[in-house]
């Protein structure tokens, strides 16, 4: 089981404290820093306001050197394929082959009213997402020296001469999620390297992976996108730490655990992601919204970690 320390910057955040953290995972042996993608918080003032992805991963791309860096995940309604495959493929060069991206179709409306972003029905943005992908792995994968065409309902490229080329090859990572029954299995199927499950409760985990299985053995897909999830970090050395932590990010413990959360103390915490690897995840996103308390990042590297196999 690999783990991934997940951040909510728009729930207030500036990049030096984003840089702490992803640098202290780093040390600590996380296998990934990631990010949401969002511009406003959902609750709270949010202050001293949003952050860039894809700004926030550049940076951290020559302010780290080991770790995995990624969105969960980049709405498409933020950007166009184009300008975003070149971004991404930058970063990766950045980074030296270290980036991975997540895509979906957008759902916090409130974000796009507030920046002046449109924000098609729920249809057209799953269409969107569609093209997008095809649009960003068509520029990726074709070969230097030749031009990449692509004619959707939504974008239109022509002679694209489909550069840069991103360093990883054929392309960095692709990850799809959400809870869609439908098109995100078969958008996950078709274009992921991997399917995560964002903050479910874990009985409904497996319905949620094997829907994406049965998608891949629709198309003839031999190996399944890799699985994985998020779910929301308290773990504290008893009790009463596991409390002080969810008092500081407003939630409730129990409300949490039912929830699917990774909450408790460190041998509880392993035998809930004991049960995320039964169902199939290979790596854990874990939300970690309070970005000031570096110690509880430590706790799980040194105390959760190393009993997972």
């Amino acid at each position: 089981m690999r783990l991934v320390i997940f951040t909510e910057p728009q729930q207030g955040a500036s990049y030096d404290d984003l840089r702490r953290v992803a640098q202290l995972a780093e040390e600590t042996g996380y296998d990934g820093f990631f990010r949401s993608d969002h511009y406003v918080a959902m609750g709270g003032d949010g202050l001293p306001g949003p952050t860039d992805a894809w700004l926030t991963l550049a940076a951290l791309a020559v302010q780290t050197s080991t770790i995995r860096l990624g969105t969960l995940v980049t709405s498409a309604t933020f950007r166009l394929p184009g300008p975003l495959a070149i971004s991404v493929a930058q970063v990766d060069a950045m980074s030296n082959g270290r980036v991975e991206l997540g895509l979906g179709g957008g759902w916090f409306e409130r974000e796009h009213e507030a920046y002046g972003i449109p924000f098609p029905p729920l249809g057209e943005r799953f269409d969107r997402l569609e093209e997008q992908l095809q649009i960003i792995e068509g520029l990726w994968t074709t070969p230097a020296g030749q031009a990449y065409d692509f004619a959707g309902k939504h974008y239109q490229v022509i002679n694209s001469p489909a550069l840069p080329k991103p360093t990883q090859s054929p392309r960095p990572p692709i990850i799809v999620g959400g809870a869609g029954k439908k098109r995100t299995p078969a958008l996950a199927a078709r274009f992921a390297d991997e399917f995560n499950a964002p903050f479910a409760k874990l009985e409904d985990i497996p319905a949620m992976f094997d829907r994406v299985r049965a998608a891949s053995t629709a198309i003839g897909r031999e190996q399944p996108p890799a699985l994985s999830a998020a779910a929301v970090l308290c773990v504290g050395r008893d009790d009463a730490e596991v409390k002080r932590r969810a008092d500081a990010i407003g939630r409730d413990v129990e409300e949490m655990r039912g929830n699917g959360g990774i909450v408790g103390t460190p041998d509880q915490a392993v035998e809930i992601l004991g049960r995320y690897a039964e169902a199939g995840a290979t790596r854990m996103y874990l939300q970690q919204l309070d970005l000031s308390d570096l110690n509880h990042l430590e706790l799980v590297a040194t105390a959760v970690a190393p009993q997972l196999g």
